[in-house]
Order: structure tokens, then C-alpha cells, then sequence
């Protein structure tokens, strides 16, 4: 089962790429954006290395959440099942990056306790970026649909999280009605909603918050450095806020990765700088290569670390003549 999973990644990745790609070329038939994609190429290893920091504090953010939790993992083993939910980023509200549990569960971390720390760490996020957006005011209308996202999607956890009876009465509704597999996840949404009270304190929303802060200001501040790279003159504040109010923006949009919403929600901001409408649209692209399509490469390499591991393990078992415990595969 291991390489079949790994395969749907892996061709997962090529669909969105062959996707992505194919709109480039429509849209670069109207205006010309790929050819300038070579003179980014000098820009990009600086931006993937604040990625790649950017990654690293939010794993430690996740990692103390697990410790809080009473389930404290290995650094190198915990990161690398913490990248590996970057191989499903692309999904609508990145639900794929559970896929955590596979790796974490056979070692002992409960998977409402996984599912609540996304859930978690998905809330801190938005409330981080949405503060790193107010920064500047780049356009009423965005800046508007990005709030009211944040604040139904914040306010609706904190809800249900107080009345986990909600949940539970849909649960047991899906049930009678022979829906099992959408009440059990109902129930594990119920369980991962309660499980999140136990960082509802000061000391930990501080410390999610101040490391949600350095990840996503290293994201943000990639993004000027490729402005800056690109002789793209705008104020600093506008240029720092206006990649957070395009992940938001996307993110709004529900659409895998936000693929689309986000890079039109760039070109509209520059837009608003008198950056033309080519400029921007590269814009868009360099900073997509170094977040979001590097993050799937990171995540489909540890994917395959991991199930190689795996695979390795198993088939050791199997000479020894004894049976993996606790796996999930």
C-alpha cells in the first residue's frame, strides 16, 4: 500500500504542475510572463532558504504543541512526518497535510490530537497572516473578504470547540442514516476541536502566535527581496503585507493551494503600485516556485524518506519473522 500512496502524491503533484503550467502558457500567449522566468532563477535560492526557515519554525511550533500535549517525538523523525504534509498542500483548506497521522500515529500520537493541532496551528495561522496583511491596505475589497474569512473561520472553531454537543448531534445523525465514514469524521472533528482547549492559554497562543510570526515574516520578506531583485519600486509596508493578503485571498478561495486566486490577488495588489500587469504576473510566479511548489518538493522528499524507512522496517520484520506493530499502512 505504501508506493500506491506515494504514486497518487507524486501524480497528484504532476496534474497541479501540468495544470499550473498549461495556465501559464494561455496566459503568457496574451501577455508575455514566461520568458522572464529565467531572470528569477539568481533570486530563487535565497527565497527557498527563507522557505525553508519558514518551515522550520512552524515544525517547532508543532512540536511544542505535541509536547504540550504529553506526546513528545524524535527531531529528525517528527520533521520529516511534518514535511511529509507537504506533499498534499494543495488540497482545499489543506487537509492533506494530515496525512501526518500516517507516520505519526504508528508512533504513538493519538490522531485527534494530530487533527487538533492542524486545526489549531490552520487558526493561529490565519490570525498571524491576517495581522502581517494589515500592514498596508492594498485593496478595500480583498482586505474585506479576507477578514470576514478569518473571522468565520476562527470564530466558527471557537464555537464549536465550546459546544463539542454540535457535533456530536451531527455525528449520531450521519450515523442513523448509514453514513459512516462522514460520521466518524464528524466524531474526529469533535475530538480534535475538544482536544484544542488544552492550548486555549496564554503560554501557548504566545508562543504559537510569536513562532507563527517569524515563519510567515520570512515568507513575507521573501517576497520583497524578489520585488527588490526585480527593481519593483513600491512602499515597504505594501510590499511585506501584500503576500500575506494574497494567501488569504487564496485560502478564501478554497481552491487547491489556492492555485490562481493567489497569484491574481499579487498582480492585483502591484497593480495598485503601477507595476505592470506582465511585472506582476512574474512576480506571482517567482514566489510560488519558492513557497508553494517547493514545499510540495519537500514534502513529497520526505514522503519518500519516510516510506522508504517504512518499507525498510517492514521488510526486516518480515525475515525476523515477527509483525510491525502499530502500523497503519
Amino acid at each position: 500500500m505504501a508506493p500506491v500512496r506515494l504514486r497518487g502524491a507524486i501524480a497528484g503533484f504532476l496534474l497541479l504542475t501540468a495544470a499550473y503550467v498549461g495556465v501559464l502558457a494561455w496566459v503568457d500567449a496574451r501577455n508575455p510572463v514566461l520568458a522572464g522566468v529565467g531572470g528569477l532563477l539568481p533570486l530563487l535560492p535565497a527565497m527557498a532558504a527563507m522557505s525553508a526557515a519558514s518551515y522550520l519554525a512552524r515544525y517547532l511550533r508543532w512540536r511544542r504543541l505535541l509536547a504540550r500535549a504529553g506526546h513528545p517525538d524524535g527531531f529528525l523523525q517528527g520533521l520529516l512526518a511534518y514535511l511529509a504534509g507537504f506533499a498534499f498542500t494543495a488540497t482545499p483548506g489543506k487537509v492533506g497535510e494530515l496525512v501526518r497521522m500516517r507516520y505519526l500515529v504508528p508512533r504513538g500520537v493519538p490522531a485527534p490530537v494530530v487533527f487538533g493541532a492542524f486545526v489549531f496551528e490552520r487558526a493561529l495561522d490565519l490570525l498571524v497572516v491576517l495581522c502581517l496583511a494589515l500592514l498596508s491596505i492594498g485593496d478595500a475589497r480583498l482586505m474585506a473578504m479576507s477578514v470576514v474569512f478569518v473571522a468565520i473561520f476562527v470564530g466558527g472553531l471557537v464555537v464549536v470547540a465550546g459546544s463539542p454537543g454540535v457535533l456530536e448531534a451531527l455525528r449520531a445523525g450521519l450515523q442513523a442514516r448509514g453514513w459512516a465514514r462522514l460520521a466518524r469524521l464528524a466524531g474526529g472533528l469533535r475530538d480534535a476541536l475538544v482536544g484544542c482547549r488544552r492550548w486555549l492559554n496564554v503560554a501557548d497562543l504566545s508562543a504559537g502566535m510569536l513562532w507563527g510570526g517569524l515563519a510567515w515574516g520570512l515568507t513575507a520578506a521573501s517576497f520583497v527581496w524578489l520585488l527588490r531583485g526585480m527593481d519593483v519600486v513600491m512602499p515597504m509596508p505594501a510590499a511585506f503585507a501584500a503576500y500575506p493578503l494574497a494567501m488569504l485571498a487564496g485560502a478564501a478561495s478554497m481552491l487547491p493551494g489556492g492555485v490562481g486566486s493567489t497569484e491574481l490577488a499579487i498582480v492585483t495588489l502591484l497593480a495598485h503600485h503601477d507595476v505592470a500587469i506582465g511585472t506582476a504576473a512574474l512576480a506571482a510566479v517567482g514566489v510560488r516556485l519558492s513557497t508553494l511548489w517547493f514545499s510540495i518538493l519537500c514534502g513529497l522528499v520526505s514522503v519518500g524518506v519516510l516510506e522508504a524507512r517504512g518499507t525498510r522496517r517492514d521488510g526486516a520484520a518480515v525475515r525476523d519473522g515477527t509483525v510491525p506493530g502499530g502500523t497503519d499502512r
